[in-house]
């Protein structure tokens, strides 16, 4: 299943509503990377990743979301998670990107965190 990718905006903030599989091979990766990318280059500084329909990740799309993560980082801008599934969840804290992201179950606590 290839990923899917809609933004939108609330209250200052671009949710990037994600769905599907992050994987290497078939362009997910890439869409995930360009998605964040193109937010970066409009100005946009809070970025918030909504994972609740991503049903795996693979090394590669970790590797996308710590890119994500720290070119946002390096341009002044926060990329933060929200929605992670139980095995998504279990990834990032078996590979302790966990303690790396900031991680809310609440989209408007989430959006809030960014003030």
């Amino acid at each position: 299943m290839s990923l899917s990718v809609d933004t939108r905006e609330v209250d200052g903030v671009v949710i990037v509503d994600l769905g599907g599989r992050i994987t290497l091979g078939d362009e997910s990766s890439g869409k995930l990377r360009k998605a964040v990318r193109d937010l970066l280059a409009q100005g946009n500084k809070k970025i918030l990743l909504n994972l609740g329909e991503v049903s795996y990740i693979d090394s590669s799309g970790l590797g996308e979301l710590v890119s994500s993560f720290s070119t946002a980082s390096s341009q002044g801008a926060s990329v933060k998670l929200l929605n992670l599934q139980k095995k998504v969840q279990d990834l990032l804290q078996i590979t302790k990107l966990y303690t790396v992201f900031e991680v809310s179950t609440n989209e408007a606590d989430a959006i809030l965190s960014f003030s």
